[in-house]
């Protein structure tokens, strides 16, 4: 979809301040939401929590830090999957006559699942559109739910790097739950095809696309 979040390429969004010896977590509370979100049931889709986030509109989610998004985006996902009220949110606690499903991780299970390693590779579905070096194009698309190609690449033209397989595509994911899976290509757009002649003609930007994102050039 296109919204506030998906910023590539925009100007008057003020300049990118690196902190130095930056802490994993600016307040007490951050590390809880992150806790939060890995033992939620709601966590068997990653792609869905990101699209919920883009949900947020536009003005709250320019205001909000990294882990209110985070926060605001569990919450509604409680709501809809019916695993809280709206008045146990609002009033911070449990309701004790409700009825309790099995969690999904209990307390002490949470930080080993912080050292399992998951993959969204799957087998291919079909042989690979493309290779190393052809020129493609990312398509001009719009949709209007979740998806992972940038607006400031649609239109453009840029060159095959590397095959990465097929992978769970996130736009059917994010909707459906389906592994869908598609060819991840490794794509390099030059900055100039990007942003105009303006931009250093040696500078490039490398970015990972499926399949369906691209056609060829």
């Amino acid at each position: 979809m296109n919204s506030v979040h998906d910023m590539g390429g925009t100007d008057g969004l003020g300049p990118v301040a690196p902190e130095a010896d930056e802490p994993l977590f600016h307040a007490d509370w951050e590390p809880r939401v992150l806790a939060m979100v890995i033992a939620s049931p709601t966590r068997g889709n990653i792609d869905a929590g990101r699209y919920q986030r883009e949900l947020i509109p536009g003005a709250d989610y320019l205001r909000m830090s990294y882990y209110e998004k985070w926060f605001e985006a569990l919450a509604a996902m409680l709501l809809q999957g019916g695993y809280v009220t709206a008045a146990e949110l609002a009033a911070a606690r449990a309701d004790p006559d409700a009825l309790k499903a099995t969690p999904r991780l209990k307390a002490p299970d949470v930080a080993p699942a912080f050292e399992r390693r998951g993959s969204y590779l799957r087998e291919a579905p079909a042989p690979a559109a493309f290779a190393v070096g052809d020129r493609v194009r990312g398509r001009n698309l719009h949709p209007s739910g979740h998806t992972r190609l940038p607006r400031y690449v649609r239109g453009r033209t840029g060159v095959i790097e590397r095959v990465h397989g097929a992978h769970v595509y996130p736009d059917t994911h994010a909707a459906t739950g389906a592994d869908d899976p598609r060819w991840l290509y490794a794509v390099r757009f030059t900055s100039r095809e990007l942003w105009g002649p303006d931009a250093a003609e040696s500078d490039s930007v490398s970015l990972d696309l499926w399949e369906p994102y691209l056609e060829r050039a």
